[in-house]
């Protein structure tokens, strides 16, 4: 039986367990299986195939219950856990601060698409040969954009990708972040504000394209594997 299987087949009653509980209190128990099954994806991590160099949990369920809260959710809603959430499940604080601050760039509303966010992502993390994120990120840029083909045009060489002028000021400016940020200087800025970026914009921009230059590098140095699932996703 392969990987996807043995690890998704209890997620659809997972899916409702979840559902039932959502009136009930966070600590009230989920069903035996249901911490029984998760692990499962982590042991099941090939010596061959690693998905770290670093610790994994060996029990979801002994984990904080915040932290294990966030695992829950996110198999819920994509039928696995991406590696990134077992990786950093071992260094509970740290992955908190990750996740808080991911969510405040990647979640709020602002004047950027949730697409241009990813494209942000992908470029940024091209850049850092950092497959995870590319392949993570794509997975998501693909959904989001609705467009099968932009994320590898972006990974590969976003000035030839289908993306408006406006995108590609802004990838231009995210790219120096990630790779050059000591010689930003206001003359960077002005192709911005030429394509309709404000000051709050362009800080955002750039605080996507810094969050990820450490993403990217964690990543690389734990050389943490792409779930297979994200190589399908959105085609």
């Amino acid at each position: 039986m392969s990987r996807r299987s043995v690890f998704l087949t209890p997620l659809c009653a997972v899916r409702q367990a979840y559902n039932e509980r959502a009136t009930h209190r966070y600590d009230a128990p989920m069903p035996v299986w249901f911490h029984s099954a998760l692990p499962r994806e982590v042991c099941m991590d090939a010596p061959e195939h690693p998905i770290s160099r670093f610790p994994l949990p060996v029990r979801i369920d002994e984990l904080p219950p915040d932290i294990r809260k966030r695992i829950e959710q996110v198999a819920v809603k994509s039928g696995f856990v991406p590696n990134i959430f077992l990786a950093l499940a071992h260094r509970p604080d740290e992955f908190r601060a990750f996740f808080a601050y991911h969510d405040a760039l990647m979640n709020r509303p602002s004047n950027l698409s949730q697409a241009e966010k990813e494209m942000i992502v992908v470029a940024t993390s091209a850049v850092n040969d950092c497959l995870y994120c590319v392949i993570a990120h794509g997975a998501i840029l693909r959904i989001r954009s609705k467009n099968p083909r932009l994320a590898e045009q972006i990974a590969a060489n976003y000035r030839r990708a289908e993306i408006t002028p406006r995108q590609r000021a802004m990838l231009d400016y995210a790219q120096k972040v990630a790779v050059d940020s000591a010689r930003i200087s206001d003359d960077d800025w002005q192709p911005l504000y030429q394509h309709g970026f404000t000051q709050e914009d362009i800080w955002e921009i750039g605080a996507i394209a810094a969050f990820f230059a450490m993403s990217n590098r964690l990543a690389n140095m734990s050389a943490l594997r792409p779930n297979d699932e994200f190589y399908g996703m959105g085609r």
